[in-house]
């Protein structure tokens, strides 16, 4: 193959895809290298969000919250149903069908927009050249005059929980179970763990998280994150703290198999509990194995992390790389916005990302999500700041969907009343959020929030309620102004 492009992308998850389909419209010569492939063994293009992450997970936890709404909500509205069953090889096949219709769709916008899909292994070599390595074992040398690693992450294995994919599984396998464990457990109780945690559990199992942490959700505004805890260990979720995990042991047979897991508990002390499946899901980490050839030109940080600067340059000239392969959040929006950025730099112009805005989403339900500082880092930074709270309770259309738990809370400056962070947990709060990281983008203050004329009944109204409460101004509520 000696074509030559204007743009090389390796990977083609949020990050890549977004940023090639980006550079092809601003008319670009660009080719995608993916080495994702299907059951089947055909190049899938989506990446770990697309395939084993974010939508499959998203599809799971939809059907889960249906079944479970259905087995315990219905009859608060005088819905009978009888008996309920769930049909678990059903519900994986629903989410397989989600991923092909998704990622197909990736693919019709490559076509659409005359990117060139490659599936195969990239890795980057001296002067911009890539070797593509094609699913049928064939190399090439590809070149460009601009290169974009967006190769993503893979979840962190731990030497005590070795993964067998059969009785210990990571995030991919728990999103594989064809039958509900009756007793599941989760080592890490972020994002992940939660999410994973929560579909199971919707659907039968008896699931208990084992977090080393000292601090429920350690990286969230700490007030919604008790908040939320209350209302996970309310739902069944057996939340277990400073338990560190130090040891693991499968035994039995066949359909007999458990696995038996050895922690020291927040007192110290040795405890044992046994499972019949465990998901070990205590972070992710860059995917960068066999990506850089030693003489590429681009290094990695003290993490492992490629090294860029903000506006996602490495240390070569002409290479670029984006998403969770470099620092920042692991956040696929976080990395669609780099794949633009820089295909957009690619083309002359000069756009940056405001990586102080950007949400941060726990798609449990109710949902956990955040936008900005947290009122932890605010007291560490000493900057002066006011919090507004407003609990969805005294929300007309929470109290009458039957999503009447968590609340919002808004933190605005002290003395210029701008926003600075919002944290929200309840009924569609990743989408409350992003009214907040709108309203911050354009400089907003919390009273510009609190004078918008908000849809009544909405869920929406907390968002309002909150921002006037950091003036004290509440309506529906006694004051809920709290200064630091």
């Amino acid at each position: 193959m000696s074509d030559k492009y204007d743009v090389i992308v390796v990977g083609s998850g949020p990050a890549g895809y977004v940023g090639a389909i980006r550079c092809a419209q601003l008319g670009l010569k660009t080719a995608c290298i993916e080495k994702w492939k299907d059951k089947d063994g055909k190049g899938i293009n989506g990446g770990t969000c697309l395939n084993t992450g974010c939508i499959p997970s998203k599809a799971l936890l939809d059907s889960s919250q249906k079944f479970h709404y259905a087995e315990e909500g219905f009859a608060n509205h005088g819905i009978s149903t009888g008996k309920l069953a769930i049909d678990v090889p059903a519900m994986i096949k629903r989410k397989e069908a989600v991923v092909k219709q998704m990622s197909g769709g990736v693919a019709g916008l490559f076509q659409s927009n005359k990117v060139k899909s490659l599936y195969g292994t990239g890795k980057l070599l001296a002067g911009k050249k890539v070797e593509f390595t094609d699913n049928n074992g064939k190399t090439s040398i590809l070149e460009a005059d601009n290169v974009i690693l967006a190769s993503g992450s893979i979840p962190v294995n731990i030497g005590v929980a070795p993964v067998d994919n059969d009785v210990i599984v990571d995030s991919t396998g728990a999103l594989e179970f064809q039958e509900v464990p009756k007793r599941l457990g989760v080592i890490g109780a972020g994002v992940i763990g939660l999410e994973l945690g929560s579909v199971w559990k919707r659907v039968g199992a008896e699931v208990v998280l084992l977090e080393a942490m000292d601090n429920f959700l350690s990286i969230m505004d700490q007030q919604i994150a008790k908040e939320a805890q209350k209302i996970f260990t309310k739902q069944g979720l057996d939340i277990r703290l400073s338990c560190r995990v130090t040891g693991t042991e499968v035994k039995g047979r066949g359909k007999k198999k458990e696995v038996e897991v050895t922690y020291t508990d927040k007192d110290g002390n040795e405890q044992k509990e046994v499972f019949d499946k465990l998901i070990v899901c205590v972070g992710r980490k860059p995917y960068t194995e066999g990506l850089l050839a030693e003489d590429s030109g681009v290094n990695l940080d003290e993490r492992g992390f490629i090294y860029v600067n903000d506006l996602c340059s490495t240390d070569a000239p002409g290479v670029w790389a984006v998403g969770d392969v470099v620092r920042g959040p692991m956040l696929a929006h976080k990395g669609s916005e780099e794949g633009v950025m820089v295909a957009e730099r690619i083309a002359g112009q000069k756009p940056l990302v405001n990586y102080d805005i950007i949400p941060n989403v726990i798609y449990t339900h109710p949902e956990v999500a955040s936008v900005g500082k947290t009122e932890e880092q605010l007291k560490a930074e000493g900057e002066d700041y006011e919090v507004g709270t407003f609990p969805f309770m005294a929300v007309g259309r929470a109290v009458a969907s039957d999503e009447a738990e968590g609340m919002v809370k808004i933190i605005a400056h002290a003395k210029t009343d701008r926003i600075l962070g919002a944290h929200i947990v309840g009924p569609s709060a990743s989408d409350l959020v992003q009214q907040v990281a709108i309203a911050m983008e354009f400089g907003s203050s919390a009273e510009d929030i609190g004078m918008t004329v908000f849809g009544h009944p909405t869920f929406s109204e907390a968002v309002k309620e909150a921002a006037l409460a950091v003036g004290g101004h509440a309506i529906h509520m006694p004051n809920r102004k709290r200064k630091k």
